[in-house]
Formats: C-alpha cells, structure tokens, sequence
C-alpha cells in the first residue's frame, strides 16, 4: 500500500514538473513551486528525488519508455526496423498515409510527449548534453530508423534505387517541420495534417516503385 502511493507521488512529481519546466522552463521553476504544484511540501519531494536535476534526468528517461510503448501498439516501432520493415513492404499508400497520421496526432496530443517536445525546444540551447539529445531523438533517430526502412526496401526492388539517407532526410524533415508548427500555432492543425497527407503521397508515388499483383 505504501510502496503503492510512493509510485504515485513520483509520477505526479515527474508529471508537474514536466508541465511546469514546458511552461515556463527548467531554470525559471523552484523546487518549492514543484513540490506546491505536487501538493506537498518540498523535503518530501527530495523523499523521491536528490534534486531538480534528478527530475529532470527521470523525466528523459520515463518521456523515452513512454514513447516508445505507445509507437509499438501503433505498430511502428521506430526502435525496431525488423519488426516494421514487413509492415512498409507492403503498405499502400492509404495504409500509409494513415499510419503517417496517427503518429503525428500521437506526438502533438499525447501529454507527455508534446510537453517534453516544448520544453526541450525551450532547453536546447541550455546545455551541449540537452542540444544532442534533441537533435538524437528528434531528427537523427528518425532519420536512421527510416534510411534502414528504406535500403531493405531499394534492396527488394520495391523503392527507387535513390540514397537511403538522402530519402530518409526528405521523408523526416517535412514532418518534424509540420510539428514544430502546430506546436508553436496549434490552431493550424488542421492546415498541417493536410500538408503531411499531401507530402506523404507525394512521396510514395514518387519513389515506391509500382509492384504488379501476385
């Protein structure tokens, strides 16, 4: 029972937290001002974490396990390129374009995820360790996972023959665009998602090379 609540009141310190660093950003937040936003007092907050670091530190750590549970039930694993790349073999481009849909609704929706995305985009320039990880987890992650994806596919005939990285690069980048608008401009969703469904097919009548029937 108690080890039960001392879960709870480490995922609501790690949940305020996350808000409030979103909000405002890490350096502008007390502990006192978490611990109020918690609701208890600030020497039981250091109970569960030796400082404001080491919440920051866990909340990296959880946003990671968090994200990576829900892209795995949406069955891409962005981790796993032999788990999906079965999946992207044979898609087609409405199969796609919908998978491509729920993805970016899950990153701009999800709570944990769209806060930790606005507060590192507020803590990137704090520090060199902040900034790699951003760009690790952000561009260069999805990027590597996608170029995998796309040389299997050149590989089988079933992608053009073009650079994976340089293919990955132009698939990423219109969609991180797209999300960093409707984080700044959340009223533009709407226009956004268009934009993605658009580049999406664009991209696989451009390059998925037409497979005839079995």
């Amino acid at each position: 029972e108690v080890g039960m609540k001392q879960e709870d009141t480490k995922q609501r310190i790690l949940e305020k937290s996350l808000e409030l660093f979103a909000s405002k950003g890490y350096d502008a937040v007390s502990v006192g001002e978490i611990a109020k936003a918690v609701g208890v007092k600030a020497p039981s907050l250091y109970n569960h974490f030796a400082s404001k670091q080491a919440i920051f530190d866990a909340i990296v750590e959880s946003t990671a396990a968090h994200y990576e549970k829900d892209t795995g039930e949406i069955s891409i694993h962005v981790q796993d390129v032999k788990q999906d790349f079965a999946l992207f073999a044979h898609i087609s481009e409405d199969a796609l374009v919908e998978k491509v849909r729920q993805i970016f609704f899950y990153s701009l929706h999800d709570h944990t995820v769209s806060h930790f995305r606005q507060m590192m985009t507020l803590e990137q320039f704090r520090s060199p360790e902040l900034a790699e990880l951003y760009s690790r987890r952000y561009v260069d992650r999805m990027i590597d996972y996608h170029a995998d994806i796309f040389r299997t596919l050149i590989s089988l005939g079933i992608l053009r023959a073009e650079d994976p990285d340089t293919l990955a690069l132009q698939y990423v980048s219109p969609v991180i665009t797209l999300l960093s608008v409707c984080d700044r401009q959340p009223e533009r969703e709407a226009e956004c998602l268009e934009k993605l469904v658009a580049h999406v097919r664009l991209f696989f009548r451009t390059f998925n090379i037409k497979r005839g029937e079995p």
